[in-house]
């Protein structure tokens, strides 16, 4: 007997998506996905945003998201069982639109993980049983604005001690330990070593797998040790005006598969989501066998740590103008734009960005430069 257990990426139920959804119409968007997670046991999914129609926007910097509460209708309707929270978005409507996201997601009996009152309640490691088997799961994102640092409501951080507790307690308390990671870099298809070391981390503290999603595109996975890991699932609907027919508009469902003998294989399957055609569609069989054929490339530089490094290079020195505007005191976006250009010249010296690269590399200059700048946000 197999125990099988799907993995989606980024589920955000706005744009077309949120007017059926209100009209309790939004299973028609998503044809042959019901039937396909059906075949399951579990099904879990990253949704990247709160469901709410109250709370205010937080303090931040890029868009926020929400969808509606009748996004929950939708997440049962289709057969979810468990959701990732920790996100870089979760927490865009404050904790008002997180409790409201709870109280619909419970009264559609659907789980969730990585957010909470506090770190001590996000970072909880959450066990169902299928097969007689125990799953343990447990979530974690990158810093962003959504995170908790302690006694404020908010995301799981990656954490490395965290992680190891978590890991060790949820191997005590079931036969298999999965790890959901939100983070990377945005449209970049790879991981960086930095991000292969971490994902990496978690298998070598007792964790079966590790599922990632967060970078809007698919990448590859790797075994370690043994275990599988998985860069990005990409997304799995997100509706986005600006993006269509392009990478943005493809995902991937993961499925771990556990037999017998408790050893864990997978299989993978593209989807479509929200191109031309609103909602989410099990891809064309010819489109999917180009889909794994690029999964495999990116895989074999994956595997190989020295071409990792070289290609997180070259994407740095594409991302180089930007980050250097990114840190220059010029805010009117014309101002910025003649300064990427070479036009109008940097007004942060030779001396200054070596105090910066200071500030940010280590450690302790980090957290100190991060209390200043936080409490000078709540001082405005």
């Amino acid at each position: 007997m197999t125990t099988k257990i799907a993995f989606t990426g980024d589920f955000c139920p706005i744009g077309r998506i949120d007017s059926l959804v209100r009209k309790g119409r939004g299973l028609e968007l998503f044809p042959g996905i019901q039937a396909f997670f059906r075949t399951c046991d579990l099904v879990v999914m990253d949704l990247e945003c709160p469901l709410t129609d109250s709370g205010d926007p937080i303090t931040k910097t890029g868009p926020h998201l929400r969808g509606s509460r009748h996004a929950a209708r939708l997440l049962n309707d289709l057969g979810c069982d468990l959701v990732a929270t920790a996100n870089n978005h979760f927490m865009d409507f404050g904790w008002q639109g997180a409790q409201d996201t709870f109280a619909a997601l419970e009264q559609q009996g659907i789980g969730w993980l990585g957010s909470g009152q506090n770190l001590a309640d996000a970072a909880g490691h959450l066990v169902l049983e299928r097969s007689g088997l125990k799953f343990a799961f447990i979530n974690m994102t990158e810093t962003e604005w959504s995170t908790t640092q302690g006694k404020e409501p908010g995301c799981c951080p990656i954490d490395y001690p965290t992680a190891l507790r978590e890991i060790t307690e949820a191997r005590e308390a079931a036969d298999f330990v999965f790890v959901i990671l939100h983070g990377g870099h945005e449209h970049y298809e790879l991981p960086s070593p930095r991000m292969q070391q971490q994902f990496r981390f978690m298998i070598d503290a007792g964790a079966d797998a590790v599922i990632g999603h967060h970078t809007h595109v698919i990448s590859g996975h790797e075994w370690y040790r043994g275990k599988p890991i998985f860069y990005s699932l990409g997304n799995f609907c997100i509706d986005d005006e600006t993006q269509r027919n392009n990478r943005w508009n493809r995902g991937l469902i993961l499925v771990l598969e556990v037999d017998d003998a408790q050893q864990i294989d997978f299989s993978l399957h593209p989807v479509v989501q929200n191109d031309k055609t609103p909602g989410t569609r099990l891809m064309a069989e010819a489109d999917t066998e180009q889909v794994i054929s690029r999964v495999k490339r990116l895989s074999s530089t994956i595997a190989n740590e020295d071409a990792l490094a070289a290609a997180f290079d070259d994407f740095c020195r594409t991302k180089m103008a930007i980050a250097r505007s990114q840190i220059q005191p010029y805010r009117n976006p014309w101002l910025v734009a003649l300064h990427r250009r070479g036009i109008l010249p940097s007004l942060i010296g030779r001396r200054k960005r070596r105090l910066l690269a200071a500030l940010c590399q280590c450690e302790s200059h980090r957290e100190v430069l991060l209390y200043a700048l936080r409490n000078g946000q709540k001082n405005k």
